[in-house]
This record gives structure tokens, C-alpha cells and sequence, in this order.
């Protein structure tokens, strides 16, 4: 009778101390600013829309969730497939429809949203009670020229993923065997130099390693990885980043931001997600559904969320990994929700945000280092971008004065 009363005890103290835990880690979700690097709403919303101002069934973000889980600043996403890159003005057309649709996001709703340009805004915003909607470009495809980069910088692009799953005119993709360039293409390395100059950060994720090295050569600003994760869990795997990039990444200022879907967690999980979704599109395919379809959407999302693969630990020990290579300088956190299949459990959309900071706090991250990792790494390094783009001003004009 005593061991029993013992054994119910420890375990009421335990669920004491894990609501604590949980009590704790929402106190720091909704006083800290959350910057998530890469969620992939625009696109979903071409294929079945809803009105994400309100709670929506389907995907990972909206209005809500956001308020739930703390998230402050979500880079929205202009995803541009690799086949667009075959059809001459089709990324450039999508990629305005996409920022259109965004921009129709915050004027539907001044209340709960606002369009994000500049890194100082990202504070206003949440100290007056919106959420944040800045724009990353995923898949430079769009940026054909220089005049194409100074058009999507005057729209608010405000990071461009410079290749996405197929080599491009500006670099090589990890994803992608036939390494056209070696690297960055000459087209990509004048890229580089102007993307400086305008304050775009560079964003390193979905590039070869030779690319990734060549902008860590080249750049002047320090890049973000918005969405990708440690190598170290997924040998041969390119698409997370090798220790060595890491560190490179690190040393000129950088930040990894890692990524939640479960391919980038470990390659046993990766094989899940992938049989999960081929059993997703094989029902559709099978019943006649389409995902543009409510009821093919409601399909895919339920399917999805019921099954959920990895864990939060499992997800942290990258974060682990970045900071004993690194620091805690150099992680954040780039979901990227509403672009995966698999996510962890209990991870499962943007107000899962405390149950990811319930696991930094068992690991004994402190409130500051937890702050950090959450947005002010990322902000650091938009911030650093656009002081070095006012330093090409600054040059430029003072050039233009001794001429005179």
C-alpha cells in the first residue's frame, strides 16, 4: 500500500511539474518575439482556399493558431514550382499573384495582419497586437534580370531562396543531380552582389554544397538558412547543411533555421513521410479527388494530422547540435509548415510554438537562449542586411559627391 501511494505521488508530481513546464514555456511563447523562417501558405491557398483571419480545418496556419502558439513574424512563402521554370514569364506572373493574395490577407483583415518590409516593423507589429506577414521568395526562377530583383524588392520580397528542387539560371540544387553549374551560375554570382546592395537576404536552403559555399564567398551580409536542418541526423542527405557549412554559416553571421517536417529530422522518418504521401495521392487519384477539391483537402489534412511522425525531442536534438557546433547565436526556428506532410507530435501546426519551448526548457535553455532561437537571431541578421545594403548607399553617394 505505501509503494503505491509513493508511486501515485511521483507521478502527481511529476504531471505538477510538466504543467509547469508547459505553464512556463506559453508565458515565454507570447512575451518573446516568434519569427518562423518559411511557412507556405500562399501556395497552399491556390490549391483550396480558406479564410485564414478565422480558424480554418485545413493546413498549419491561420489567425488563431498564430495567437495560440505566440508566432509574431511567419515569412510568408512565394513558392515558385521548378516547372514554371520552363515557361517563359510564368514564375514572374505567379510570383506577383502569390504576393497579391498576401497583400489581400492583411487588407481583409488591418486588425490581425500587416505586411512587413522593414526588420524594425516586426516589433511595432507585435507590440500593437498584429501578426507579422513578411515575403520570402522560395525559387529565384522569377528573378531573370536585375530589373526582375529590383521589381520583387519594391513588391516587399524580403529573402529569396535563390534555386528550389531543379538547377535554375542562378545555382545548382541539392535536389538535382545535374549540377549544372558547378555551383552558382555567372548570372547568380551578379545576383549575389545586388541582393546585397538592395538588403534581400540570401537564403542558402535547397542550394548544393558548392553554392552554398560560393555565396558564404561572396556576400557581404550574413545569409539565413530558413528552412533546413543538421546533416549530422541525415547522412547523405544534401538538403540539411553539412557541420563545415554550419560553421561557415556561423562565422560570417548566419542562422540555420530548422526545419519541422519529419524529412528533415532523420532519414527513417523521411521514408514515412514519403509512403505517407504516396497513400495521401494514391486515395485521391483512386476516389477521383483533387486536392483543389474540399473534399479531396479535407482528405489529405486529416489524413495527415492523424498521423503524425517524429517528436519534439527528436527535432530539438538539431537544435542541440547547431549550438555545441556553433552557438546559440546562429539556430532559429523555419517550420516550414503548410509545405510538408509528416510533422512531429504535438507539432502539428503554429500554436504547437509552447510545446517546442517545453523541450528547450527540459533541456535547460535559458529564457534569454530560448528568445534568441525563437526570432532575434533572424531579426539580427535581416537587420545586419539591410545595414549593409545603407553602406552601398552611403558609398555610393559619398562616390558621387567627391566626383562632384
Amino acid at each position: 500500500m505505501i509503494r503505491v501511494f509513493v508511486l501515485f505521488s511521483l507521478l502527481f508530481l511529476m504531471s505538477c511539474s510538466q504543467d509547469s513546464i508547459l505553464q512556463e514555456a506559453q508565458r515565454i511563447a507570447d512575451e518573446h518575439l516568434i519569427i518562423d523562417g518559411h511557412i507556405d501558405l500562399p501556395y497552399r491557398m491556390t490549391r483550396y482556399t480558406e479564410d485564414i483571419s478565422q480558424e480554418s480545418f485545413g493546413g498549419d496556419f491561420d489567425y488563431p493558431k498564430a495567437v495560440a502558439g505566440g508566432l509574431n513574424a511567419p515569412f510568408m512563402s512565394i513558392y515558385i514550382p521548378p516547372a514554371r521554370q520552363d515557361i517563359p514569364g510564368s514564375a514572374r506572373h505567379l510570383a506577383d499573384s502569390l504576393i497579391d493574395l498576401v497583400e489581400q490577407i492583411a487588407a481583409h483583415a488591418p486588425d490581425k495582419f500587416a505586411m512587413a518590409t522593414h526588420s524594425s516593423q516586426i516589433l511595432d507589429h507585435k507590440h500593437a497586437g498584429l501578426v507579422s506577414l513578411p515575403l520570402g521568395m522560395e525559387n529565384g526562377a522569377p528573378i531573370e534580370d536585375i530589373e526582375a530583383l529590383e521589381h520583387f524588392y519594391a513588391r516587399g520580397i524580403r529573402y529569396i531562396t535563390l534555386t528550389h528542387g531543379r538547377d535554375n539560371h542562378i545555382s545548382d540544387s541539392s535536389y538535382d543531380s545535374t549540377r549544372t553549374w558547378g555551383g552558382l551560375s555567372p548570372f547568380g554570382e551578379t545576383i549575389v552582389d545586388h541582393m546585397n546592395r538592395l538588403g534581400i537576404i540570401i537564403d542558402i536552403s535547397h542550394l548544393t554544397d558548392s553554392s552554398i559555399a560560393q555565396v558564404l564567398r561572396l556576400s557581404k551580409a550574413p545569409v539565413l538558412a530558413t528552412h533546413s536542418s543538421a546533416r549530422h541526423f541525415t547522412p547523405g542527405w544534401e538538403r540539411n547543411l553539412s557541420d563545415d557549412l554550419i560553421r561557415a554559416t556561423a562565422e560570417q553571421g548566419g542562422v540555420v533555421m530548422v526545419g519541422f517536417g519529419a524529412s528533415f529530422i532523420r532519414n527513417e522518418l523521411r521514408e514515412r513521410n514519403d509512403a505517407l504521401a504516396r497513400s495521401i495521392s494514391t486515395y485521391l487519384e483512386e476516389n477521383g479527388m483533387s486536392l483543389s477539391s474540399r473534399e479531396g483537402f479535407l482528405y489529405r489534412e486529416s489524413t495527415r494530422k492523424a498521423n503524425p511522425i517524429g517528436t519534439i525531442p527528436e527535432l530539438v536534438d538539431h537544435i542541440d547540435h547547431i549550438v555545441e557546433l556553433v552557438g546559440v547565436d546562429h539556430v532559429g526556428l523555419g517550420s516550414d509548415y503548410d509545405g510538408v506532410t509528416g510533422l512531429p507530435k504535438d507539432l502539428g501546426d503554429v500554436s504547437s510554438f509552447p510545446n517546442l519551448i517545453a523541450e528547450l526548457l527540459r533541456r535547460n535553455y535559458t529564457e534569454e537562449d530560448i528568445s534568441k532561437i525563437l526570432g532575434l537571431n533572424a531579426l539580427r541578421v535581416w537587420q545586419q542586411v539591410e545595414n549593409v545594403a545603407h553602406n552601398y548607399d552611403f558609398e555610393m553617394n559619398s562616390d558621387t559627391n567627391e566626383d562632384t
